[in-house]
């Protein structure tokens, strides 16, 4: 970024509207000039916060699984989001999922699409495995880094 220069205080105003507004990132862009200002958001924090509030509820005395919950975020076999988008299970309305739970995969086979800018982008499985959790839903909003489904 030699010979590049931002205005500091811009940076600092796009990460405030990011806080304000919620928003895991915004692009500026200028002519010549881009300004991405992303904030990592910690998903498997909010699904643990979630996961108590439904187990107390049902049981007091589900504590010991809650926290079997938390180590399982970051199972090496999660597939995650590598953009923001929308994603799809299967290829178009009506069709038969790509994949299904308990259905073995092959390391390449895609595994679901995620629409980012009109443009439908092939998720594929980076190992062969089994499918263990979906974890998201047909047509659902996705951000970069959301677990999306687990290959064990």
């Amino acid at each position: 970024m030699a010979g590049v220069s931002f205005d500091p205080s811009a940076i600092r105003e796009l990460a405030k509207i990011l806080r304000e507004t919620d928003l895991t990132e915004i692009e500026l862009v200028e002519a010549d000039n881009r300004i991405r200002v992303a904030r990592q958001v910690n998903v498997q924090a909010v699904a643990a916060v979630a996961a108590p509030a439904a187990p107390p509820v049902a049981m007091a005395a589900t504590a010991a699984p809650v926290v079997a919950v938390e180590p399982e975020g970051p199972h090496p076999g999660t597939v995650t989001s590598p953009m923001v988008g929308v994603v799809y299970l299967a290829p178009e309305p009506g069709a038969a999922p790509f994949v299904t739970l308990g259905a073995r995969v092959a390391q390449g086979q895609t595994v679901l699409l995620i629409e980012a800018m009109k443009t439908f982008n092939q998720i594929r499985a980076p190992k062969a495995g089994t499918v263990t959790r979906i974890l998201v839903e047909s047509g659902a909003p996705v951000e970069y880094g959301e677990p999306l489904l687990v290959i064990e």
